[in-house]
C-alpha cells in the first residue's frame, strides 16, 4: 500500500486517461455524444483543471504539502477547500469525466468511478488520518462542516 502512495496521484490520472483512450480506440461501445456534442466534455475537464490549479495554489500559499506523503503544515479550509475537502481529487475525476465525454463512446466512462474509488481508498483515507493526527479538533470540525467530495 505504501508503495502505491509513493506514486503521485497525477500519474494515476494520466494512466486512467490512457486506459479510457484505449477503451475508446479498441473497444468502443455505443456512441453517447457524437461530434460536435462530445465537445461538451470540455466543461467538466476545464472545471476539473481549474479546481486542481486553484487548490494547488492555495496549498502553496499556505506553505503546506501538496504531496500525499509529506507532513501537512496547515489545515486549509478556505477557497475551494470550503466546498470540498478534496478539490484536487475531485478535479482529477472531473478531468477524466470530461475526457470520457470528449471521446464520445460509453466505454471510457468505465474508468471514471474506479479512479474515484481508488483515490478515495488509497490517498484520501490516508491523508485524512494524517490531518486528524496533525490538527485534531480543528480537523474534526472541518470534516463535519465540509463533505469529502462535494
Amino acid at each position: 500500500m505504501t508503495t502505491l502512495l509513493k506514486i503521485l496521484p497525477l500519474a494515476y490520472l494520466l494512466l486512467a486517461i490512457a486506459i479510457a483512450a484505449a477503451l475508446d480506440a479498441f473497444a468502443p461501445v455505443l456512441t453517447l455524444l457524437p461530434h460536435p456534442w462530445n465537445l461538451l466534455g470540455i466543461a467538466p475537464a476545464a472545471l476539473g483543471a481549474a479546481l486542481v490549479l486553484t487548490a494547488g495554489l492555495s496549498l502553496k500559499q499556505h506553505r503546506t504539502a501538496i504531496k500525499p506523503l509529506k507532513r501537512p503544515k496547515a489545515l486549509v479550509t478556505t477557497g475551494v477547500f470550503a466546498i470540498s475537502r478534496n478539490p484536487i481529487y475531485l478535479g482529477f475525476v472531473l478531468i477524466l469525466l470530461g475526457t470520457a465525454l470528449l471521446l464520445g463512446t460509453l466505454t471510457p466512462h468505465a474508468v471514471v468511478l474506479p479512479l474515484a474509488a481508488f483515490l478515495d481508498a488509497l490517498f484520501i483515507r490516508y491523508e485524512e488520518k494524517r490531518l486528524e493526527e496533525a490538527f485534531g479538533d480543528a480537523w474534526r470540525g472541518y470534516r463535519r462542516a465540509v463533505r469529502r467530495w462535494l
